[in-house]
């Protein structure tokens, strides 16, 4: 793979998960666009440098060192990435701290460094937030592969920093640079909130949660045919979004004992507080992570899933087929994975080379619902 050269280092990069003969790099030409800009600036050791949303670390452990650097993201795969990528360099693992999305940062910043996420809504709020955080003649500057910067990215800076300049295009990246101006203090429209008829609640969505405006599809077509009769069982739920799967499910078995774990900060901030909404002080345990990579082995009855098939801009199922493989691995012998997927994935085929049996629990014109038993 080829290192990531910038006027502040020469790094050697790897995403998060990693994988075999990985066919993708860990930065891309709008880092390295960044990082030039930056470094026209001729930012001091002191200068204060916040990085928003930077995938695998590249932006904050380039700058380790030459300015002082914060990294805040929605993505915990993207602060494990900082800290294998340090390490990975010679430098210590905790050199930077990484501020989850869900929490606040604590300003003032010179230069503002922002990877545009594929959600807007999570661009939005880190925009709002950053209200009161910056300092006098603060630089904010946005960066994107071109094909992946949508036009209301730009609306956005304007509406809450100020007047926005576009670059041109270089190896395909951009950059939309905001000279920050006053302006009224804006009010967040997240999260947001949207009711269920069956069970019958009401879910908050933090701004990154995965289909906050309504129920997907999926999981309207998984939540009929949830376990029931699972008594004292312990069953997570993978990939758990807002918590819906989980807390529809503990409203069914009141002796289970539940674990929701989610790749996204927000996710699980939003779980939590849908669980104490619905379920009061019900103890569960909730957890940003890496799927069910931190648990232990054998320790769980049940596991719902309703498996992603994208990693930020990337298609394909390599994340599910992970997930299917970590719960194998967290399964009891005669423990079974519940997952829903699109018909055209294929999942029974891929469950089959895991489990010893998969069963149709139920289809809809467009979804499956598959048991596998280990």
């Amino acid at each position: 793979m080829p290192l990531l050269a910038s006027p502040f280092a020469q790094l050697d990069l790897i995403r998060q998960p990693e994988q075999q003969n990985e066919p993708l790099q860990a930065f891309d030409a709008a880092d390295e666009y960044l990082l030039n800009h930056l470094a026209e600036q001729h930012p001091g050791s002191d200068t204060r440098v916040l990085v928003l949303n930077d995938s695998f670390g590249a932006l904050a452990a380039s700058l380790l060192g030459k300015v002082q650097v914060s990294s805040s993201g929605d993505s915990y795969l993207g602060a494990l990435a900082l800290e294998k990528n340090l390490v990975r360099n010679g430098l210590p693992f905790d050199a930077i701290r990484m501020v989850p999305a869900s929490e606040t940062l604590s300003g003032p910043f010179d230069q503002v460094l922002i990877r545009v996420p594929k959600t807007l809504a999570l661009l939005e709020e880190q925009l709002i937030r950053l209200q009161g955080q910056l300092a006098p003649g603060a630089q904010v500057v946005a960066a994107a592969m071109v094909k992946h910067l949508p036009r209301a990215a730009g609306d956005l800076l304007e509406r809450y920093i100020g007047p926005v300049q576009a670059s041109l295009a270089v190896k395909k990246a951009r950059l939309l640079i905001a000279t920050p101006e006053h302006k009224q203090p804006a009010v967040s429209p997240y999260p947001t909130r949207y009711r269920l008829d069956q069970p019958a609640i009401e879910l908050l969505n933090h701004a990154n949660v995965f289909c906050r405006e309504g129920l997907d599809i999926g999981t309207r077509a998984f939540l009929p045919h949830l376990p029931k009769n699972l008594g004292n069982a312990r069953v997570a739920d993978l990939g758990c979004g807002n918590g819906v799967l989980a807390i529809a499910s503990a409203l069914d078995n009141p002796q289970a004992h539940y674990t929701l774990v989610d790749e996204s900060f927000m996710a699980v901030q939003s779980a939590r507080e849908n669980w104490q909404a619905v379920l009061g002080e019900r103890p569960a345990e909730m957890r940003a992570g890496d799927g069910l990579a931190g648990q232990e082995a054998q320790s769980l009855d049940v596991v719902l899933c309703n498996p992603p098939f994208h990693q930020q801009q990337v298609v394909g199922d390599f994340l599910a087929w992970r997930m299917f493989q970590q719960a194998r691995e967290a399964l009891v012998v005669g423990g079974a994975l519940y997952i829903v997927g699109n018909r055209h994935l294929g999942y029974h085929s891929k469950l089959a080379r895991l489990f010893r049996g998969v069963d149709q629990v139920a289809a809809t014109p467009k979804f499956v619902i598959l048991k596998a038993r280990k």
